[in-house]
């Protein structure tokens, strides 16, 4: 008995050896919200994006790249949740870069259901912080690229929400060739999936989704043959690279957005309008930013909207990275 009643016995807490305290691995956080600036499905919809502090930002030039030292963690911008239709984008040549939906014959942009899918089959994105430069022709494709920062595909099981800015790492990389431009397809995965710990790199899709890879280059392959368009290309005959060789895409377009940023090269028609990058000469107060903002509105309400933006919807929605 008294053997027992020493078990129970609350112990005292060992004595700490001299030094600083040690403290828990601080997780990387960054929320950043998003702003409505009129109506979905109408040619003058925006979606802004704001930082924790409320702040403006732009989704292709302020959101970092990575979010830590490690390696194979980075930032996507959510631009397509799965299974919608409505073709959005960061609008990579306007103030601040906010997504809206991509116009034809000045009408929004759906893309078509490819059978058996119903639109996007993946939450569809970007990575912040690069750019394909269309003056640099790609040694592993041949062609220049497509003047866009690169794009995600995640393949996680959640359905997404349009502006998220989610922590994913990358599995491999699809070198679509559109009209002579190389468009890179990264494949990555919600760091915060149930099924995350699973996936290393491209074979591990293979393993773990089977039909998935084939799907989406069957997807890529066919999504404009209902528009009249010819069926896409693809470099190395379709195959999608692995993991080592995607994170040097994504170096490399990194590297090209700097020299954007920094008015190294030619960036034509792009909006390099930043409020946090420092060193950038195309940096903005705050002020300006806002007010930029605000001319956003006056533009649309001048090309003739039916009803002023300030009855629109302006919802502030905040989100933290996952």
């Amino acid at each position: 008995m008294r053997a027992l009643l020493r078990l129970l016995r609350p112990r005292r807490p060992a004595a700490r050896p001299p030094g600083p305290a040690l403290r828990a691995p601080r997780r990387a956080m960054a929320g950043y919200g998003t702003e409505e600036r009129g109506r979905p499905g109408e040619p003058g919809y925006r979606l802004f994006f704001k930082d924790a502090a409320g702040q403006y930002v732009s989704p292709f030039h302020d959101i970092p790249l990575k979010v830590d030292s490690t390696e194979n963690l980075f930032n996507m911008v959510v631009e397509v949740p799965r299974w919608t239709n409505a073709k959005m984008e960061i609008a990579t040549e306007e103030p601040l870069n906010p997504i809206k939906q991509d116009l034809k014959d000045g009408k929004p942009r759906f893309v078509a259901n490819i059978f058996p899918h119903k639109g996007y089959i993946w939450n569809y994105g970007a990575l912040p912080q690069t750019w394909e430069d269309p003056h640099r022709k790609e040694k592993s494709t041949d062609c220049c690229g497509d003047n866009d920062p690169i794009d995600v595909c995640e393949i996680g099981s959640k359905v997404l929400s349009r502006g998220e800015v989610i922590r994913v790492k990358i599995l491999g990389i699809l070198a679509l060739i559109d009209q002579s431009e190389t468009d890179w397809k990264l494949i990555a995965i919600n760091v915060n999936d149930p099924e995350a710990s699973k996936f290393h790199d491209i074979d591990d899709v293979k393993k773990y989704k089977p039909g998935y890879l084939e799907a989406t280059l069957n997807w890529f392959r066919f999504y404009k043959v209902p528009e009249g368009k010819p069926e896409n290309r693809f470099a190395f005959n379709g195959e999608f690279k692995d993991k080592a060789f995607a994170l040097g895409v994504i170096k490399s377009t990194h590297e090209c957005w700097r020299a954007l940023l920094m008015k190294k090269c030619d960036g034509g028609a792009i909006n390099c309008t930043n409020v946090q990058l420092c060193d950038s000469p195309f940096r903005c107060t705050q002020e300006e930013a806002r007010s930029l903002v605000e001319s956003v509105s006056s533009s649309v309400n001048k090309d003739g909207e039916e009803d002023d933006l300030s009855c629109c919807s302006q919802d502030s929605n905040f989100c933290i990275i996952q």
